[in-house]
């Protein structure tokens, strides 16, 4: 089989967990403060746009997904901080020869108000990736009292990444 001639490659990731009280409620490397005191049940620490981020980026390349280098029953990864778990994603991706150029997300989310967390999050995200803070798209959006999230029993995200090789390998 030979290696794919594309010099762009697009992903799409997705991740959601379940709100639980005794958690907490970590989204793109930011603690976040929920009313009801929850946070996001996981093996890590569930940080759902970083998963969703991370699966975007593997599945460009047709790794897999964050499941198959993190896998949840093991014990190594018990509470591990998502943006550690993103460095080694970058490194992975790193050797093969490609570099992030842009990702959008949108994080569906009933409480709390993220907007004043947003630039915190594309902050942390743009750092470990090593990409302009102005290349990191992270949205959010309610469901209308609609579904799981609107019923608040969990928190997803979608996320998108334009990939490219690099030009020396």
């Amino acid at each position: 089989m030979t290696e794919s001639k594309c010099t762009f490659r697009i992903g799409n990731g997705y991740d959601m967990h379940r709100l639980v009280p005794g958690r907490p409620l970590i989204l793109g490397g930011v603690k976040l403060n929920h009313p009801e005191g929850l946070g996001l049940d996981g093996h890590s620490d569930a940080d759902v746009l970083t998963h969703a981020i991370m699966d975007a980026i593997l599945g460009s390349l047709s790794l897999g997904d964050i499941g198959k280098f993190f896998p949840p029953d093991d014990p190594k990864w018990k509470d591990a901080n998502s943006l550690i778990l993103l460095e080694q994603v970058m490194q992975i991706i790193e050797k093969k020869g490609w570099q992030v150029q842009n990702i959008d997300s949108v994080i569906v989310a009933e409480r709390p108000k993220l907007k004043p967390y947003i630039d915190l999050m594309k902050e942390k995200i743009s750092k470990e990736i090593g990409i302009n803070i102005n290349d990191v798209g992270v949205k959010a959006t309610t469901n209308e009292k609609l579904g799981a999230e609107g019923r608040e029993e969990g928190i997803c995200c979608h996320a998108v990444v334009l990939m490219k090789k690099n030009e020396h390998q």
